[in-house]
Parts: C-alpha cells; structure tokens; sequence
C-alpha cells in the first residue's frame, strides 16, 4: 500500500491525504474546486511549479488559472513551444525568434530568408491547431548540463548553448514536445491540449502571438497597434546585433572575456547620444510662438523618468535653453477632494487627483508671457500653500514636467500642441536570454523598484513585490494607453544592467519569507538573475540612469 501525505489546498483551506508521488493534476480533482477557467500551473510552498510536479511530502497547494501572472506565463511559454513546433516542421531551415511583447501579444521575428506571406502564416497557424488537438505532452526532462549542451549542439541552438555554458549550472534541464527540442526558463502546461485559445497573425515584418486576455480569458486580448513602441524596440536590437549580443549567453562570454568596460561604456554612450538627440530635435522644433515651451516626460515606474529629465535639462542647456522644472505633486487637490479607489483610499495615482484647472489657467498665463506665483503642496496638512516662488518665461526658458499623466490629452487641453514635446520613457529591455526566451521589461523594472525601495525608502523586498500588480493596474489605466501619443519614446534599459543588478538583487530577494506569497516572485526573479555573469558597479558613471535605484549618483533626488 503507498504511503500517504496530506496536501493542504489554499483555494478551499481544506486539506486532503493522497498517495505519495502523486502529481499536482492526479491531486486536482480531490478538491473539487469548479475553478472558472482552465487549471495551468500551481503554487507548492509559494513556489511556481508545472501540474505535472509530484509530491513527496506534505505539501501547500495553489491551483492557478490564466488570470494569474504566473499561470500566464505558463500557459504563454508552452503556447511559443507549439509555434517553435509547428514553424520548425514547416519551414525546417527558418530562425524563430521570440523578441518582446508588443501589441498585447508577442512579437516574432520569423526569419524564412524571403518576406513571410499571409499563406505562410495561415499554414502555421493549421499546424498549431493540429499539435493542440493532438493533445500531445511535453516532457521535461533533466540532466548534466553538458547533455543539454550536446543535445543543443546537435540542434544547432548555439543560442541555448552559450546560455548554458555560461551560466554556471551543474544541471539543468530541457522540454520535448514529440520529437521536437527546446528550452524554456521555466513551467510548461501538462501537454497541448491544455491550450485552448491563440491566434497567430502577420505583423510588419514578422508575426504577432495573440494570447488570452488577463481579465477575461474567453477572448483574446486586442490588438492595440503600437508603431513607435516597436521601432524602439527593433532600434534598441540592431544597435544589439552590432555589437554581436543577440542574447545573454553572448553577453556573459563578452564579460568572460574581458570585455564589461566596454560594454558598460559603449551603452552608456548609445543613452547620452540619444538624449543630446532629443533635446536638439525640442531645440529646432518650431520658431516664434511655435516654439516648444513645455517638455512632458512620462513612464511607468522605475523607469527612470527622474534621472532622463535630469539629463535631457543638461543637453537642454548645452544647446542655450534654460530648463525649469514642475511638478505635478504640487497641483494636487487638497486632500479631502481627492477621488477614492475601489477600496475606499486615496487614489493619488488618479488624473483627477490634480487641480486640472488651475494647472491649466497657470501654465496658459505663462506661455502668455505673465508671471505667475508658483504652488507648493503641503502633504503633510493636505493643502496647497504660496511661498512668494514666482515665475516668468523668457525666450529661453522651456518647462520640463515629469509625471505619470504627462502624455494623458487631459492633462493639458488648454496648451497648443505646438508648444509642447512629449517624451515616453521606459526600461524595454531588448537582449533575451536565448532566441526563445524573452526578458519581460516588467522585471526590468521590478527588480530596480526593490533595489530602489529597500535601499533608500524602507520598504522590504516582501513589501515591494505585494504592491507591484496595484502599480501595475494603475499603469494599465493611466499610462500605457497614452503612450502612443509621445513625439519621441527613450528606452531607459542598458544592455549590462541585469548584471550589474544582480549583485544588489540577490542578498534582498533572499530575505523575503518562504512563508509568505511573496516568495514565489522572488524565487523566480532570483532563478532568472542567476543566468548572468556578476558585474561590479564602479565602472558605472555618476550620471547613469541606474545610479537613481543603486546610489552613487551626481543628480540630486
């Protein structure tokens, strides 16, 4: 007879005996639990794991659907598995390259050595559907690495074979899916059958993997067309391929050898060459009252929004502007105005948290060329005060406003468009880690805000992580939709910089408590940062958008 072990089941609170070495799927319909949508991945000991894991001790049980990041991430890594499959068996001499999300979907670079044609894409999307009704399983099978390696080798994956030379693993482990290949930093749903809506489309040059939405995992998320957001994505990669870093594995064999400084110094450069870029085209924009007056930066967080407004004024006044700053904080209501989330809190996140009005009437009186008394808002009392800070525009004068709303149209109705330059700043983080496996820039940003929080604003990893999916629905409402909107977007990502993080993530996500929901994100995020090569910081100069989350910078914050 086998032993028994109890699983608890964090959905129900109940708890159950089941056999030992049974698997998370074997376990599912113990509980009954009539979950919505489709079971994807689980949570064991808050650690993410696939429904095909089996257990051998007593054991926390989270049963996750699409709606959770986590089984997202799952249900999308196993959906790319089944693209790779199908566009490998019809075009057996093509490169697949999974490169960022984009459009509310993922971008693919299919590279068929001629333009891909709607009957390409339409053939691929009837293989998919073909390996999905199959409902075949994928394998995850573990081994030496040197047996990945030789197995990749033999595939011709150089990609996955610098990633795994380079990383420092003893063991590792690799997915099959019939007799197809492949590796993926992370779980993969039961087998194909567990996938039960995509689409596959033609996107400029290349393909757009459309995923389930997040809220309503019935539908497909819409295509929202996103033009520049891709350019700048396609830019930051070619400036990539140059320098001969199509991934982290060519990336941690550059630092291996020798070559961190220059890396370090050679993207740093790329940044400063597009900021002075920017601040010409504000420069030349316009004459007479045609003139751009106000400069409106905005991003989501941890972008690095502060120190790029820092260093767009200095290229500002190397071309004889002088740059003022404004801040939005200080147009708030007084607090009792201050509309209310969903929970009954003060949503300062909110458009309507600022005195849109009188922002307007002031910044229309100063491009009228009248002075005007400047606000400060008081938070501790909750109220605007007058401080005698007075303000007139000369000729020469440009504001530069930094703020979550600054490309939001109901920010500044009021201001002729000719006056104004909009600026998108984010961390779109192009180097992957191998061909297949993208680096969201979600975790770019994520991994800076803990650095950022835990250093220099008291708050814990464990903290910092259980506020992220509130950030991130308030970016969803009040930044991403307006991005679109901006006259130029800066990538606030450097090529180096999750090898220089990594110093600084490690010793803080390993703080967080097993015992806690948080842990899953940590571990994962500690998983990830391990496959780069460490790079001390000191060779990072003091003007560098990454010293606003590390330190050492030469702004003032």
């Amino acid at each position: 007879m086998k032993h028994m072990l109890q699983i608890y089941c964090k959905n129900t609170n109940i708890s159950k005996d089941c056999p030992t070495g049974s698997s998370l799927l074997e376990i599912y319909p113990l509980f009954d639990l009539q979950m919505p949508y489709q079971v994807v991945s689980a949570k064991v000991n808050n650690r993410s794991e696939g429904l095909n894991f089996r257990v051998f001790n007593n054991k926390d049980v989270e049963y996750l659907d699409v709606r959770d990041p986590s089984g997202m991430r799952t249900y999308v890594r196993s959906l790319c598995f089944v693209l790779y499959k199908a566009v490998n068996e019809l075009f057996p001499h093509s490169k697949l390259l999974f490169e960022h999300p984009v459009s509310k979907g993922y971008f693919c670079d299919l590279r068929l050595g001629r333009p891909i044609e709607e009957a390409d894409v339409k053939a691929i999307k009837k293989r998919m559907e073909e390996i999905v009704a199959a409902d075949i399983p994928f394998h995850r099978i573990e081994c030496h690495t040197t047996e990945a390696v030789r197995i990749f080798s033999e595939q011709g994956m150089d990609d996955k074979v610098r990633l795994l030379e380079t990383s420092g693993s003893l063991y590792t482990y690799y997915y099959t899916l019939g007799d197809t290949v492949d590796y993926y930093y992370g779980n993969l749903v039961p087998s194909t059958g567990f996938i039960k809506l995509f689409d596959v489309v033609k996107y400029y040059h290349g393909l757009l993997l459309r995923i389930p939405s997040k809220t309503n995992p019935n539908v497909l998320e819409d295509v929202v067309r996103q033009d520049k957001m891709l350019d700048v994505f396609k830019e930051n990669l070619h400036w990539g391929y140059i320098m001969g870093l199509g991934n982290v594995g060519d990336f941690n064999a550059a630092c291996q050898e020798g070559h961190a400084t220059d890396l370090i110094n050679v993207a740093e450069a790329l940044q400063e060459k597009k900021i002075a870029q920017i601040a010409d085209d504000i420069y030349h924009r316009g004459d007479g009252d045609q003139r751009v007056k106000l400069v409106l930066i905005s991003g989501p967080s941890s972008s690095g929004k502060t120190t790029f407004s820092k260093r767009l004024s200095v290229q500002l006044m190397a071309n004889g502007l002088h740059p003022y700053p404004v801040s939005l904080d200080d147009y708030f209501v007084d607090r009792e105005q201050t509309p209310l989330d969903a929970d009954g809190n003060y949503d300062y996140e909110s458009l309507y948290a600022l005195d849109l009005d009188f922002f307007n009437r002031q910044l229309s009186a100063l491009l009228r060329g009248e002075e005007v008394e400047l606000p400060r808002y008081n938070f501790n009392t909750g109220k605007r005060e007058f401080r005698g800070e007075r303000l007139r525009l000369d000729d020469n004068t440009i504001l530069v406003l930094e703020g979550i709303h600054g490309l939001n149209p109901q920010l500044t109705p009021q201001i002729p468009e000719a006056n104004k330059f909009k600026i998108y700043v984010s961390a779109l983080t192009t180097i992957s880690l191998d061909d297949h496996n993208w680096i969201p820039t979600t975790d770019n940003r994520l991994v800076r805000r803990i650095i950022r929080d835990y250093n220099y604003r008291g708050n814990s990893a464990q903290e910092t992580i259980a506020r992220w999916p509130s950030v991130r629905a308030g970016e969803d409402k009040w930044i991403f939709p307006y991005q679109e909107n901006a006259d130029v977007m800066f990538n606030s990502a450097l090529l180096f910089e999750f090898a220089v993080l990594r110093c600084h993530i490690e010793p803080i996500l390993n703080t967080v408590p097993r015992n806690c929901p948080e842990y899953a994100e940590a571990y994962r995020l500690l998983k990830f940062i391990k496959y780069f090569t460490p790079i001390q910081d000191k060779e990072i100069p003091p003007t560098s958008l990454l010293r606003e989350f590390l330190g050492g910078s030469s702004f003032k914050y």
